[in-house]
């Protein structure tokens, strides 16, 4: 049976009132706490271990059970929200890194695939020497990766949490965003605007242009043309596992915004559907981006399911 709970970013309606407590709302980005948060998170030194044909960079900072989290698209392990990351590392021993080809990992000799990232992940688990298994956390296409990983490795993975992803194939429906836009994207062209309608409403972003120019970072700025191209063909040769989710046993949290185009939220609801007793957590008004969003929010809907699997 599927959780199904609609927040917003207090709780609106569940089947069960005992899973998620209500949480206090608010629609004001912490910016301080965010500062401050995100000095933190960079103080943490970049280390680099070999895995297989690469070298990966990662950091690690927290107390805890491990918990790994998968970057999407384009992004490096400087993407997550650092009020997230600093609320989770009191009761987790986070794990950040970058992708095969991506930031500091280097491109290694193998041709970068969905598979292969999920295998570079589970390589990297075991270099890292955590017992297993460790719990997972991948953001659109790293919920690709996620995915793959619990199904190709599930040794490895004890619980799996699913952010604004899909589980690809023609079951799926795609990016609600233009072709100019993905172009953009996709050829590394795209500004701060584009970049932004692809992650949140077009309401949110009028409210909040002061947070957008301050804090939102071009992908782009830090991963090559060469890389980004590489990465979208890794995406677009993906076949998905929709017809393979059915056979995961591990506790799974599909979460994502309802505003969400370029991983529509219908995505979600197919994962959560095909993986028994899977939670589903809907945040209304959120987008593509909806941890930097509501970031406390989105924590505390974390650590409970965390905390009761």
């Amino acid at each position: 049976m599927t959780i199904l709970l609609t927040v917003f970013p207090l709780l609106i309606s569940t089947r069960d009132d005992s899973v998620i407590p209500k949480v206090q709302a608010t629609n004001v980005i912490e910016a301080n706490n965010t500062v401050a948060s995100s000095s933190i998170i960079n103080s943490i030194v970049t280390k680099i271990v070999k895995v297989d044909d690469i070298e990966v960079a990662y950091k690690v900072f927290g107390k805890g059970e491990p918990l790994f989290l998968i970057p999407g698209f384009s992004q490096t392990m400087d993407m997550w929200d650092p009020i997230v990351l600093h609320t989770l590392s009191s009761n987790h021993t986070i794990i950040i890194f970058d992708n095969r080809g991506i930031g500091d990992t280097t491109a290694g000799s193998k041709a970068p695939s969905i598979q292969q990232f999920a295998n570079d992940t589970a390589a990297l688990i075991d270099e890292l020497g955590f017992k297993i298994p460790v719990d997972i956390l991948g953001l659109s296409m790293g919920g690709f990766i996620a995915q793959e990983l619990t199904l190709l490795h599930p040794e490895k993975v004890d619980r799996l949490i699913i952010l604004a992803s899909s589980c690809g194939g023609k079951e799926s429906l795609p990016p609600q965003v233009s072709s100019e836009v993905m172009t953009s994207m996709v050829s590394g062209n795209a500004t701060i605007d584009t970049f932004a309608s692809t992650l949140f409403p077009n309401e949110w972003i009028r409210e909040h242009t002061d947070y957008i120019q301050r804090n939102l970072v071009l992908p782009m700025d830090k991963v090559s043309k060469e890389s980004l191209k590489l990465q979208f063909e890794a995406n677009s040769k993906w076949t998905g596992t929709c017809n393979r989710l059915s056979t995961i046993t591990k506790p799974t949290l599909v979460i994502s915004g309802t505003e969400d185009i370029t991983s529509p939220p219908v995505n979600s609801v197919r994962i959560a559907e095909k993986i028994p007793g899977a939670w589903l957590v809907q945040i209304k008004g959120g987008g593509h981006g909806v941890m930097f969003q509501y970031p406390q929010q989105f924590a505390s809907i974390l650590e409970t399911f965390l905390s009761v699997n």
